[in-house]
């Protein structure tokens, strides 16, 4: 193709041929150091992951949250898969793992290489040579390896200049003055509005004036009222029956504005009256004092009323009046006064029901069969299914106290962990009340993930009747 030429509308004609990118990149030179792992994760017969470890690192799985492949597998928590020792690669498996490496020496299972491999505990231990790959199957997951050259690395991006650029270069400054000036023009103005630019000059000697009138002006006229001597030594006998020597003190003296006239006769008025009323009061002094003494209150004899046959009501027309013979104390009775009156009591009910029997039992569960390994199945039976069943046994026992048996209960656990159902396997011995009872309670159990296949676990129950009920 001649690149030298145009197409007739002006624009360079594009390229016939595909993959320049892929040939542009294959062209670069391979990044330098030693290749790393490329580990893909299939699962159900498909990849659901694929990761370059591009750290040269150990490779780790196992049910820990802290490994590099959590995987649910009879593996330890965090298996190291792929061991980097000193530089080098070495793959460790153990007898539950199958799959087939490539290495320097051909192609050879795992069963194979456990015959020439390093024994480490529980684990095999061969090397690898940077052209090794293959697979490893770990329970329901496969692990596909390979190494490859590392990536290489990516440039920090870089903004333009135009970004870039700081605080000035964005600013448009014609507009800032325009705005600035128009700024000083109106704060201007509203300043001047409201200076004392315009107020009028003061005079001097006008203020000096001023200040001559007012101290030359005389106060207001003070008038003081005092009361006579026979009026003040009446009202000192009546609020004050004290000894000679102390005296009353004199009235403070009244202050009156001119054009108050008829303020200042009520005060007056006022005062008289407090002093004829202080003066009555002194006279009747020993009648009120006898009067209000606590033992000077009409006697009453509450026995007295208590016998008599008639209580209160409220009569036509707003009166009290006395009922019937029927009054609130009950009259006729053998007693006296304020014996009379009692209170009933009535015997409290029982409101429980019948007593419920508990008869001792005795529920015993064996090894689960599981068809796909599930990481806590034993504990969720112990501690969901268990209890649960005792109770449903104790229960049927209250209907027929002569059932005992074995009882085997199917369940089909989701992969995520869920019971899809559970059902009765085989009855031997119990009522089918309690045999559906124990699978709803096996069927609220929620149990760890399992794997995509899901899993179906039968446990079998051993009821024993210890006592008579």
């Amino acid at each position: 193709m001649n690149q030298g030429t145009h197409s007739r509308s002006g624009t360079p004609p594009r390229s016939g041929r595909t993959g320049q990118m892929t040939a542009v990149m294959r062209a670069l030179p391979p990044a330098p150091g030693p290749k790393v792992l490329r580990i893909g994760l299939v699962m159900g017969g498909r990849i659901v992951e694929e990761r370059v470890v591009k750290r040269r690192t150990s490779v780790t799985l196992g049910s820990d949250e802290k490994s590099m492949f959590v995987v649910q597998a009879n593996v330890p928590s965090r298996f190291k898969l792929f061991e980097l020792i000193h530089g080098d690669y070495y793959l460790n498996f153990l007898d539950g793992m199958t799959g087939r490496v490539a290495l320097a020496t051909g192609i050879a299972d795992l069963e194979a290489l456990s015959g020439q491999a390093r024994r480490i505990g529980p684990a095999y231990r061969v090397p690898l040579t940077e052209e090794a790959r293959g697979k490893i199957v770990v329970g329901a997951t496969t692990f596909l390896f390979q190494f490859v050259a590392p990536p290489a690395p990516q440039q920090r991006p870089r903004l333009p200049l135009s970004v870039k650029g700081g605080l000035g270069s964005r600013i448009d400054w014609g507009l800032t003055v325009i705005a600035a000036f128009s700024f000083l023009v109106h704060f201007g103005v509203v300043g001047a509005m409201y200076s004392d630019w315009t107020d009028p000059v003061v005079d001097d000697g006008l203020t000096a004036g001023l200040l001559e009138m007012v101290q030359k002006t005389s106060p207001a006229a003070v008038e003081t009222y005092e009361a006579p001597a026979s009026t003040a030594a009446s009202a000192e006998s009546a609020t004050e029956p004290t000894p000679p020597s102390r005296s009353r003190p004199r009235a403070q003296p009244q202050v009156r504005s001119p054009g108050a006239q008829s303020v200042h006769d009520a005060v007056i008025e006022g005062e008289r009256t407090r002093i004829a009323i202080l003066t009555a009061l002194n006279a009747l002094g020993p009648a009120l004092t006898t009067a209000l003494k606590d033992d000077a209150v009409a006697p009453v004899n509450l026995n007295i009323l208590a016998n008599k046959p008639d209580g209160v009501e409220n009569a036509s027309g707003g009166n009290l009046s006395m009922p019937g013979a029927e009054g609130p104390f009950r009259p006729g009775k053998t007693c006296e006064g304020l014996q009379c009156v009692h209170v009933e009591t009535v015997a409290a009910t029982s409101t429980a029901g019948p007593a419920v029997t508990v008869v001792p039992v005795d529920v015993q569960y064996a090894a689960p069969t599981i068809s796909v390994p599930v990481s806590n199945a034993e504990a969720t039976i112990r501690r969901q299914i268990h209890p649960g069943a005792k109770r449903c046994y104790q229960r049927g026992l209250q209907q027929d106290p002569t059932q005992a048996g074995r009882l085997v209960i199917t369940i089909k656990v989701a992969p995520g962990g869920d019971v899809d159902s559970a059902s009765v396997a085989s009855n031997g011995g119990l009522s089918a009340q309690v045999a559906s009872c124990i699978a709803l309670v096996a069927r609220r159990a929620k149990f760890d993930a399992p794997g995509p296949d899901g899993s179906t676990i039968s446990v079998p129950f051993n009821f024993v009747k210890q006592g008579a009920p």
